[in-house]
């Protein structure tokens, strides 16, 4: 591929709804640009931008992929990116480093929940926004009714450009609205054709509401429009480019990525209209160890920065790392400067990726987007720059993980192979998130949903050899007492030569949940000696650990040493230690001891037109309702819930929500758990005692 300026690149996130298309409209732009000379397909496995294996396996898009190509002298990067909720990490990572997104709508299932959501991560990082409406051959394909939803959905910028003629089996060409010409698909190539008589009216009427769009953009253009002149077609090409690259237009497009109709009409568009690095805004970025704003132009006459925004374990290459450069070049065989890391960086060989596969390039300049392979010290978000002129891009704001499931090794001896690839796939996924429960011992495994971490799963086994099991994680379940007693231990054993003796008195208390234990000495008169009290507070302490109900630690416990007794040469600290923790196991079961729960502090955030059924949900998991509050036009539900209770919530809430509604969890304190389900929970423990036994 040959070297562009930056002015002749154009990247373009393609975002939208799970099974929009995006993956065959990125395979359909690349081969009606030459960039490949087979269409691949998704049912065959056969296409450039899903190649992982559990991508082909599942037919769904995991990760965002790179192909670039070329169209009328205009190099255009196109970022694939999954449509699935579990993924949107990779959506967020891609919307941080393109200047565009077009996002596909199915013309069959017109606006859906992940299409609000993908145009509001573009919202969020103003991106100009073009619509696609796909799979317009597709049965019971509704152009005019998916457009309606776009306006609807996302007001009046959305501005229709094309209109179809035909549909579903009878789509057969385009109508380009500001050409005023129509194109009929000619063995998928275009050949310019009369409009047809029944969609003059609707030629005249959207070519109205884009003039009038357009005429918004420019005073000047304004000025003519009002006084009834007669835009020039240089005019309207110029309004409508600044419209869409100001965000003040959404053009609205048609055709059908699998049978390749109306994809050269949207390569042009792309081409002729869509915003070129240099045109966006210029990047704001920070200078390291202050709140100085500097800003970056992009510019190769500017020093050298980049934003690494996805890091890849690659089988043949090892750990591959994609960045974005917002200003400057860079070289192959350069040194860079890690910012966020303070460690330079040796760079080899980079490359331009097309899907899996990598092209040699000399040289990248501002606002192109490449890989490099082997670098010791860098992972996603961090800064690349030159060292006499450091800065720090924005990093990417990826999402906190939301359903923690327990990975248990299928084959022992494991275990030290598992951390390890669950290690590299945490550097890979900044939306997973690893951790060792030290009271249960579990691996616990921290994600989006059920089919990242299954993902995550077969990629550990895939990649790294090594087979887990997701399971649902142990519950910190804690024991308690609820009335106070006194309590005597006594550890006497006489077996010739020295003995062993120690003997106390203790009273226990329940007191606050919030305090693990206290411990108090109240010995008067040398009954216990100083030197053998720590052995009791430490045999108390041992004895926590494993509760008189279901044998989990116990909490809420104050201990008092009020007397007991001493031989002048049988005592030792193994004794009193041992004595303690008699008294303490004795005392706790005559002290009403009971089982507790851990409680979550949930914040359930829904349209409020889901508030009914979440609340009812919530009243059937055990849970409390505290309170609501409208913000940014959703309802903020804040409730307390068991944890037990809300292990899977994250699919359950998707679920009850279609996906529109998101929660934050964070613990709160312990209470008695109801004695029905304590009965489970004592019965459960009891049984994987006696199964170790």
């Amino acid at each position: 591929m040959k070297s562009y300026k930056s002015d002749m690149i154009r990247n373009i996130g393609l975002i939208g709804h799970s099974g929009s298309g995006k993956t065959s409209l990125a395979e359909a732009m690349l081969y009606n640009s030459g960039a490949i000379d087979r269409l691949g397909r998704i049912d065959e496995g056969t296409t450039v931008c899903d190649y992982d294996p559990e991508e082909i396996k599942r037919k769904i898009s995991i990760n965002n992929a790179i192909a670039p190509c070329e169209w009328k002298g205009t190099k255009i990067n196109i970022v694939d990116t999954p449509g699935y909720f579990d993924f949107v990490g990779e959506v967020k990572s891609a919307l941080r480093v393109v200047e565009n997104a077009v996002i596909a709508v199915c013309a069959v299932s017109g606006v859906e929940v992940g299409t609000e959501q993908v145009f509001e991560y573009a919202e969020k990082e103003n991106l100009p926004r073009i619509f696609f409406i796909n799979k317009m051959d597709r049965e019971n394909a509704n152009f005019y009714k998916v457009a309606d939803q776009i306006k609807e959905f996302f007001g009046p910028k959305a501005v229709l450009v094309q209109l179809p003629i035909g549909s579903e089996a009878n789509f057969s060409g385009i109508v380009d609205i500001i050409s005023q010409k129509a194109f009929a698909f000619d063995d998928k190539k275009l050949k310019e054709c009369p409009i047809p008589e029944d969609l003059n009216d609707a030629v005249e009427e959207n070519r109205t509401a884009l003039l009038e769009a357009i005429a918004e953009t420019d005073d000047e253009i304004l000025a003519k429009y009002l006084e009834g002149e007669e835009l020039t077609e240089e005019e309207i090409q110029k309004g409508l480019h600044k419209g869409i690259v100001s965000g003040l237009i959404y053009p609205v497009l048609c055709g059908s990525s699998l049978t390749n109709k109306g994809i050269d009409l949207l390569l042009d568009v792309i081409c002729k209209y869509a915003a070129s690095p240099e045109e966006r805004p210029a990047e704001k970025g920070v200078k390291p160890g202050t709140n100085e704003e500097i800003t970056i132009k992009c510019s190769t006459s500017e020093p050298f920065s980049a934003l690494v925004f996805k890091t890849m374990a690659d089988p043949y290459v090892g750990k591959l790392t994609l960045f974005k450069v917002f200003s400057g070049s860079i070289k192959s065989d350069s040194v860079v400067y890690n910012v966020t890391q303070n460690q330079t960086e040796k760079f080899g060989q980079i490359y331009i990726l097309k899907g899996k596969k990598q092209e040699n390039t000399s040289e990248v300049v501002a606002g192109d987007i490449a890989a490099v392979a082997k670098l010791q010290y860098t992972t996603t978000n961090d800064t690349l720059a030159d060292k006499d002129h450091p800065v720090l891009l924005k990093p990417i704001e990826f999402p906190k993980p939301v359903l923690t499931l327990a990975a248990q090794p299928k084959s022992s001896g494991d275990e030290d192979k598992i951390s390890s690839g669950l290690a590299r796939l945490m550097e890979e996924d900044k939306t997973f998130e690893v951790t060792k429960d030290p009271e249960t011992g579990q691996l616990l495994v921290s994600g989006m949903g059920e089919i990242h971490l299954e993902v995550l799963a077969a990629r550990l086994a895939n990649k790294f050899g090594s087979e887990v099991v997701l399971e649902l994680p142990k519950i910190p379940y804690r024991e308690t007492i609820r009335e106070s007693v006194k309590v005597e231990g006594k550890h006497k054993k006489q077996s010739g030569g020295r003995g062993q003796y120690g003997h106390v008195w203790i009273e226990l208390q329940p007191t606050d949940l919030n305090e693990e234990f206290q411990f108090e000495d109240k010995i008067f008169g040398g009954a216990v000696p100083k030197q053998y009290i720590p052995a009791v507070e430490k045999g108390i302490r041992e004895a926590l650990k494993e509760g008189v109900v279901a044998g989990y630690p116990m909490i809420g416990i104050k201990a008092i040493l009020y007397d007991g007794s001493f031989h002048p040469v049988d005592s030792s600290e193994m004794a009193f230690k041992i004595a303690a923790s008699m008294a303490f196991k004795k005392g706790a079961l005559q002290a009403k001891p009971v089982l507790l729960e851990p409680i979550m502090d949930l914040t359930v955030v829904v349209p409020e037109s889901y508030m009914g059924d979440i609340i009812g949900d919530l009243n059937k998991r055990r849970g409390r309702v505290l309170g609501m509050e409208q913000k940014d036009g959703m309802q903020h539900i804040k409730a307390q819930v068991p944890m037990s209770e809300i292990l899977r919530y994250a699919t359950d809430l998707r679920s009850m929500t279609q996906g529109r509604g998101h929660f934050t969890a964070t613990f709160s304190h312990y209470e008695e758990v109801p004695a029905q389900i304590a009965e489970k929970i004592i019965a459960e423990a009891q049984s994987q005692k006696n199964n170790k036994e």
